[in-house]
């Protein structure tokens, strides 16, 4: 499974598009799981002081809100595109 990062993620990361260990029937917590596993300093971005996801994080399925469906709960189907997109302002 591939993640997409944007912003300042894909710079910790070291690129915009982040394999992961993680295959249809796992969820999208195992796939973040995953990912915050092979690149520690996303963690701190990512999680709060408690380990859960910070409120101003977005991870997206396939261009949609997890949290529309079962949150980190969602089940994963083959082919499924993940993306975390940090906060976005402008003006």
């Amino acid at each position: 499974m591939e993640w997409k990062l944007f912003a300042d993620l894909a710079e910790l990361a070291g690129d915009r598009h982040v394999s992961v260990d993680a295959d249809a029937g796992d969820t999208v917590g195992d796939a973040l799981d995953e990912l915050l596993s092979a690149h520690p300093p996303l963690a701190d971005r990512v999680l709060d002081d408690d380990g859960d996801l910070r409120d101003h994080i977005n991870v997206l399925r396939n261009g949609e809100n997890v949290f529309a469906d079962d949150g980190l709960e969602t089940v994963l189907d083959g082919g499924d595109e993940l993306a975390l997109f940090p906060p976005v302002s402008g003006g």
